[in-house]
Parts: C-alpha cells; sequence; structure tokens
C-alpha cells in the first residue's frame, strides 16, 4: 500500500495547484481547502473471498485534503465493466480493513455530536462511485471537517447510499490509516 503525506500533522498550507496535482486532476476540481494532502492507494480487499465479484482485483485510490476542512478524492481502477453503469455506495468507515471481515471495519466514520447521531453527507465522507465502461469511477466529497487520526478504510457496498445513509452489503474495502 502507498502512503503519502506532504507534511507531519497536516499543517502545512497547500496551493490549489498542488492539491490538484496530488490528486491527479485539473485545477477545475481542485479543494479550495488550505492544508496537506494524504494519499492511500492499494488493491482493494474482498469482504466475500470466496465468491466472485465486480471488484475482484481491483484497485483504489483515496487522497485527502485539508486540516479544518476535508476534500476527498476517490477513484478506483479494474472494476468489472459488466457493472458499467452501476453507483456503489462507498463511505469512510471508523475501523479497518480486513479482507474477508466486513464487520472489522465498524460503522461509518460520524463526525456528529448529536445522540443519535445525524447521519448525512455533511456528518459522514459518503463517496459513492459510478463505474464507466472501462471499468473505473470516481467520486469527490467535501466536509467542513477533518476525520481523526487511527485505522480506517473505505467501504464499498452494493447499492447507492440512501438519505438515511444505507447502502447494502459491503462488498469491498481500502485501507487507510494516518
Amino acid at each position: 500500500m502507498e502512503h503519502t503525506q506532504s507534511s507531519p500533522l497536516w499543517r502545512r498550507t497547500a496551493t490549489a495547484a498542488a492539491c490538484a496535482a496530488v490528486l491527479g486532476v485539473g485545477a477545475a476540481v481542485a479543494p479550495a481547502v488550505a492544508g496537506a494532502a494524504l494519499s492511500f492507494k492499494s488493491g482493494l480487499r474482498d469482504f466475500t473471498p470466496t465468491a466472485a465479484g465486480p471488484f475482484d482485483g481491483a484497485s483504489a485510490k483515496l487522497t485527502l485534503v485539508g486540516t479544518d476542512a476535508t476534500q476527498a478524492v476517490f477513484v478506483v481502477h479494474g472494476v468489472d465493466p459488466a457493472v458499467a453503469g452501476r453507483t456503489f455506495g462507498a463511505h469512510l468507515h471508523a475501523g479497518p480493513c480486513v479482507a474477508g471481515n466486513g464487520a472489522a471495519a465498524l460503522g461509518h466514520y460520524n463526525h456528529s455530536t448529536t445522540a443519535p447521531p445525524t447521519v448525512n453527507d455533511q456528518t459522514e465522507i459518503w463517496l459513492d462511485v459510478t463505474i464507466n465502461d472501462g471499468g473505473n469511477g470516481q467520486s469527490m466529497a467535501r466536509v467542513d471537517w477533518a476525520p481523526a487520526a487511527g485505522p480506517r478504510s473505505v467501504v464499498i457496498h452494493a447499492n447507492p447510499t440512501a438519505a438515511d445513509g444505507t447502502a447494502g452489503a459491503r462488498l469491498a474495502c481500502l485501507p487507510v490509516e494516518w
């Protein structure tokens, strides 16, 4: 797994052009968030290794940019092109990514301070991805907070994210830890 960090503890200010370079995207989609970048890239871990699925052999990259606010960019490659046009829910989860063990990822990472927690795209990082004909997809999300350090995962679900945050079965995950 590749893990790069442009500065210790997310403290260095990055320009929009530098963010675009780190994210591998054009300046038109570069985040307006000042801060350092974290990037995680590896093959996806399969939650059901004994059954064939569209994410078998696929890889993904998550880039997080920001300090007080966070811009997240999620890119997947090598997905089975048979699912082209289909949208899969994807979210930052509070636990680690463990192959064969979807429960280890715990629930969605939620920044809400209410009890029960408020669930929406501003209290959680939702990264639903639609797969194209080439087996690739990407998404972006922006929240006005930064997730705490720890072992985390981006979990890809079987369905698009519903208004209540549900997205069906857990299919695969990308490990992320900082």
